[in-house]
């Protein structure tokens, strides 16, 4: 009798599956994140792959969102500077960890063809993370900072946004250990009552 309510219940979390998508490990991961210093806020999505390098970091793979009310329009690729910050490579990595962006941080480009990039800053005496933003007329090199260009300091967080489909399995999947806990009547007992009648 056991072994035929669990074999049921297989089938129906498999036939779950099939129905409302399948449940299989994801290859991206989505995150919220924002960050904000004085007279800035900055806040979208990252999309990352799902699986961390041994220190943690998760490589991001695409960024939506805003930066003081301004699309952002782009990633700026792995291994490369932003326009204004040469010859600061971003390396587009994320963590759980405490500390979550490296001191290469990752960058971004903006609608109006600005630039930013947030990074971590140990180098500071009180480390933080910093954020670099460049603005047209673009200047190659990070030590031609014009009166547009700024380095602030910002708090900064982000947050894997948890799978829809793996909520929906884990409460089918907990609904069923609930309903099958409960005390049946035996069979035996139900036939018992129907020869009576």
């Amino acid at each position: 009798m056991k072994n035929l309510t669990l074999l049921s219940a297989t089938a129906f979390v498999t036939t779950s599956g099939l129905v409302f998508g399948a449940m299989k490990p994801a290859s991206a991961l989505i995150w919220n994140w924002s960050y904000s210093g004085p007279g800035l806020v900055a806040s979208g999505t990252l999309t990352t792959n799902d699986i961390p390098d041994d220190l943690g970091f998760y490589l991001i793979t695409g960024i939506t969102g805003t930066r003081n009310g301004e699309t952002i329009t782009g990633l700026q690729p792995a291994g490369t500077p932003i326009p204004g910050n040469e010859p600061f490579e971003v390396d587009n990595l994320i963590s759980l960890n405490a500390i979550q962006l490296t001191g290469d941080g990752f960058g971004y480009s903006t609608a109006s063809g600005s630039y930013a990039s947030p990074f971590y800053a140990n180098f500071l005496s009180t480390p933080g993370y910093l954020e670099l933003f460049s603005a047209p007329p673009l200047t190659e090199g990070f030590t031609n900072l014009g009166p547009e260009d700024s380095e602030l300091l910002i708090t900064f967080s982000a947050t894997p946004v948890p799978e829809p489909l793996t909520i929906l399995g884990s409460v089918t999947v907990l609904g069923f250990g609930t309903f099958f806990k409960r005390k049946r009547k035996p069979i035996n007992h139900l036939c018992s009552s129907i020869e009576k009648i």
